[in-house]
């Protein structure tokens, strides 16, 4: 079964979440997040976590970090960032399994509701490690479902575990500076959209042009509204973009997080950017994850106290996931 599966890619795994002695990066894993998946043949399936550890245990990594074990998310976490109607309604859907939890990109499965509450508790459980000092960096495969908004599913994505983090943030720990950048081949939306106008999320995306791809969103003119507008960096890049083109765009990212100092650095890290994604059209290469991962480390130990946060966010070639993620964790530990 699964849990034997994890049990044989790191054969210390069991200790190693029973420790309670920090380092310098976690991973959180489990069966609990491998489980959220749409079924096999769709995109996003649940054999997508174990992509990851496999590629990760072929590393050696695994040896260099510690594990944390997922967690369920309670409701008062859930509405942080989500309407509680709406949670009422993926709960009844998942007792059903039958329709969609959006337009047609989400459909309901039974269980859909705990295990997108196991998403958001094990984003929840990395932000509490970094915010108590057990660690300095975390990361999270099965995560970064950035296109829910607060009273919807979109785009496989029922519950915003990234909008529920900034605000459990923001409530419970009173930071004014939360950076989110989002490397994903599809735009955050449903993190955009949710803090437009929130001068407390400093937020950079760079992602394939809306006019060519899902959500549609993201064009470079949307930089925030109100008191926070300047706060947000949008950049599109054209189908066929690779890694020059990425690496071009990459210092105004930087520049962006350095005008505004952030306490806390949130990095949705999508391997849908890589080429050979069956549902985009980007052309990176996981050297792309892997500097922008380096670059981000640094930035947070200069304002955050090294804090940041990888979510492993879109990614449907298998392969492609497994090393752009896993890179991600090697320069978390580097």
């Amino acid at each position: 079964d699964r849990r034997a599966r994890l049990d044989r890619h790191f054969p210390g795994r069991r200790q190693r979440l029973a420790q309670n002695g920090d380092s310098g990066t976690c991973v959180v894993t489990g069966e609990r997040i491998a489980r959220y998946g749409f079924g096999d043949g769709h995109p996003f399936g649940p054999d997508r976590h174990e992509a990851f550890c496999r590629e990760l245990a072929a590393s050696g990594l695994d040896r260099q970090v510690w594990m944390l074990a997922p967690r369920a998310a309670t409701r008062a976490e859930l509405e942080l960032f989500h309407q509680p109607g709406y949670l009422d309604m993926v709960r009844a859907r998942s007792v059903t399994g039958e329709g969609f939890l959006d337009a047609g990109d989400t459909p309901a499965w039974k269980g859909v509701f705990e295990a997108a509450c196991d998403v958001v508790g094990s984003t929840l459980v990395a932000a509490e490690a970094l915010m108590s000092g057990r660690t300095r960096r975390a990361f999270v495969p099965i995560a970064g479902l950035h296109h829910a908004g607060r009273g919807h599913a979109a785009g496989f994505c029922v519950f915003n575990d990234c909008g529920v983090v900034i605000e459990y943030l923001k409530q419970a720990h009173g930071l004014a500076r939360i950076a989110y950048v989002d490397i994903d081949a599809h735009h955050g939306d449903g993190v955009y959209y949710a803090f437009e106008g929130d001068p407390a999320v400093v937020f950079a995306d760079l992602h394939e042009d809306g006019r060519f791809l899902y959500p549609g969103t993201g064009a470079a003119e949307e930089s925030g509204t109100g008191a926070a507008r300047g706060c947000k960096l949008n950049i599109p890049l054209p189908p066929g973009a690779g890694d020059e083109a990425f690496l071009a765009a990459w210092p105004a990212v930087e520049a962006h997080l350095e005008r505004h100092r952030p306490q806390f650095v949130l990095f949705q890290c999508g391997a849908d950017s890589l080429g050979g994604d069956p549902i985009t059209h980007l052309r990176l290469t996981e050297e792309s994850h892997a500097h922008a991962a380096r670059q981000l480390c640094g930035i947070a130990d200069r304002h955050a106290s090294g804090r940041i946060l990888g979510v492993g966010g879109g990614g449907y070639n298998r392969r492609n996931l497994a090393r752009a993620w896993t890179r991600v964790v090697q320069a978390f530990v580097e």
